[in-house]
């Protein structure tokens, strides 16, 4: 193992993964190169969702001359689930969200950088819905749909703004946003709806911004079951708002972890 420099990283970004083997070997040393090529100290958290193939062994080859880790959660628990653990061991003055297949290519981060910084924001997130996104490859019809009414229908239900609350590349500061991890629960797709439910309502600073995305057409969303699960856990996050579940002061619900 490579020494690394001490102290506290500038960013910590979290990759969730579940059978990315195929994946990381490109995405780790490309958010690698980047940030060293921007000088920025980084640090790369892959947690490994109870993948079946070799992803904890390739990601731990991949990130071996870097600063980070493989954080290892038994079993496939969800994207939320990982996310959450994700936050819970960075160490970074901010946290940058990506998918493993770099959908959102690494340099979009100046883009939400510049935002933070410019704008005093907690948290950018990146959005395909905006008319200046970019999309480069485009998903199928189908798909599309789907995510369009999904939207739709949780605007409706949340009062959330946001065109796209999906996209995995997020940038948030890390103080702000601990708290609200430590209080949510939802381990799926929606963990994205959650976020910004809790952020809004507690007063962080939030914005959507356009981004440069490649639909990879083997994605870990089912068409078959995730929209049902998606809708019962935006229903589920309003009723744990209202009955206060969330408050700074509710004692946290018993969870297990079922980590390794």
């Amino acid at each position: 193992m490579h020494a690394h420099r001490v102290g506290r990283p500038y960013v910590s970004v979290i990759i969730p993964a579940y059978n990315e083997e195929q994946r990381l070997g490109r995405s780790v040393p490309a958010i690698a190169d980047y940030f060293r090529q921007q000088g920025i100290d980084f640090e790369i958290l892959v947690v490994d969702d109870g993948s079946t193939d070799g992803t904890r062994r390739v990601a731990e080859h991949e990130l071996r001359p870097h600063r980070g880790r493989v954080v290892a959660v038994a079993g496939n628990r969800g994207k939320g689930h990982a996310m959450r653990r994700g936050v819970e061991q960075a160490e970074g003055r901010w946290i940058l969200m990506s998918d493993a297949d770099l959908s959102t290519p690494i340099e979009e981060y100046a883009r939400l950088a510049a935002a933070v910084r410019d704008s005093d924001l907690d948290l950018a997130i990146g959005s395909r819905g905006l008319p200046d996104s970019k999309i480069e490859v485009r998903q199928g019809k189908l798909r599309e749909s789907m995510g369009k009414t999904f939207n739709h229908i949780m605007r409706l239900m949340t009062g959330l703004p946001f065109r796209d609350t999906q996209c995995g590349f997020k940038l948030m500061d890390r103080e702000r946003v601990q708290p609200l991890f430590a209080k949510m629960v939802v381990d799926g797709f929606a963990f994205d709806v959650e976020l910004l439910y809790l952020a809004t309502r507690f007063g962080l600073r939030v914005r959507e911004l356009p981004i440069v995305w490649r639909n990879d057409s083997r994605s870990r969303v089912s068409m078959v079951t995730d929209p049902g699960r998606m809708l019962l856990d935006v229903l589920r996050i309003r009723w744990r708002f209202r009955r206060g579940a969330y408050n700074p002061d509710a004692a946290p619900e018993p969870v297990d972890s079922g980590d390794a």
